[in-house]
């Protein structure tokens, strides 16, 4: 059981990576179909494209995120990076065109189960209170070097 639940975090970090590495892609290569919207979703996605950058960025974020959980490197990078990109999803599902529940509730539920599962490298974003890490500077000859504090 326990080598079960050790696996989780690895099936929802390659869910996850794979969702978003082929719909980032699809946004530079067009290979899947796009549905015709109207109304204010379709008014939506056209004010994104008539930006002329953010469909472009937006595209980029989700196949750098894909590929960084794909990989297993920076993988709360890439939940940082997606958590905007999924508030968005499913918030344009839920009020905009309302629909594939299944898709977006897979997302949202692998970002939260992924989010729990790094909570530790989260852990310092998350404090009330910080303060910067200035390194201390001596002089070594004409430079000055960080030295540990």
């Amino acid at each position: 059981m326990k080598t079960i639940v050790q696996k989780l975090p690895i099936a929802a970090r390659f869910v996850l990576g794979l969702i978003f590495l082929v719909f980032g892609l699809n946004g530079f290569l067009h290979f899947l179909p796009q549905p015709h919207l109207v109304g204010p979703a379709g008014a939506f996605v056209g004010a994104l494209a008539a930006s002329g950058y953010l469909l472009s960025m937006l595209s980029a974020t989700q196949v750098l995120s894909g590929i960084l959980l794909l990989s297993g490197f920076f993988v709360p990078l890439a939940l940082t990076l997606l958590a905007p990109v999924i508030v968005n999803i499913v918030a344009f599902h839920l009020f905009l065109s309302p629909g594939n529940y299944v898709v977006v509730g897979a997302v949202l539920f692998c970002e939260l189960f992924l989010a729990w599962s790094y909570r530790a490298a989260f852990a310092s974003m998350l404090q009330v209170r910080t303060s910067p890490q200035i390194p201390h500077l001596v002089p070594v000859g004409r430079t000055l070097h960080p030295v540990a504090a």
